[in-house]
């Protein structure tokens, strides 16, 4: 089952930490966001593989964005 990662709040794609394939354990890093002039983490919500990186680096994303699918 697919599962999406969700920005945490609104920013800018800071760092891409994982690619397309990648396999992921729940609360790994997989982006950085910049808000605020702070580095935010974002983690994956659970273990899987990633399945679709939705944004690229410097993006500005909005609270509760899909910025990947976890399988």
């Amino acid at each position: 089952m697919a599962q999406e990662v969700l920005a945490a709040m609104a920013g800018d794609i800071w760092k891409i930490s994982v690619e397309v394939g990648d396999t992921v354990e729940e609360d790994d890093e997989v982006f950085v966001l910049e808000a605020l002039k702070m580095e935010i983490p974002v983690y994956a919500p659970c273990d899987g593989t990633i399945a679709a990186i939705k944004v690229k680096k410097g993006d500005s994303v909005e609270e509760d964005e899909v910025l990947a699918i976890i399988e």
